[in-house]
């Protein structure tokens, strides 16, 4: 049986596999979402519900990063959690 790497969502605190959630990723060029996986950088984990960002951007994205969100980090990521479902699926 395979391994599966598992990782906990900083807006909800549910922990499932790593890539059934989306990581960010702080780098030099400040806070971003990395649909890969691999870039460079101390990463968080968080489900891809509108829920869950939520919560992860009122505080417990930025101390799980070990930094302070910028506006423009701020910026990007809402415009990310906009483009996701409001709900979960099946609700």
């Amino acid at each position: 049986m395979k391994h599966v790497p598992q990782r906990t969502c900083v807006g909800c605190r549910t922990v499932m596999a790593k890539r059934q959630l989306v990581r960010v990723v702080r780098t030099a060029n400040g806070v971003l979402v990395d649909p890969t996986g691999k870039l460079a950088g101390r990463g968080a984990y968080l489900h891809d519900r509108r829920s869950c960002w939520e919560s992860g951007l009122g505080g417990s994205l930025a101390r799980a990063l070990k930094t302070e969100l910028s506006a423009a980090d701020r910026e990007r990521l809402e415009a990310f959690m906009n483009t996701l479902p409001q709900t979960e699926p099946g609700e």
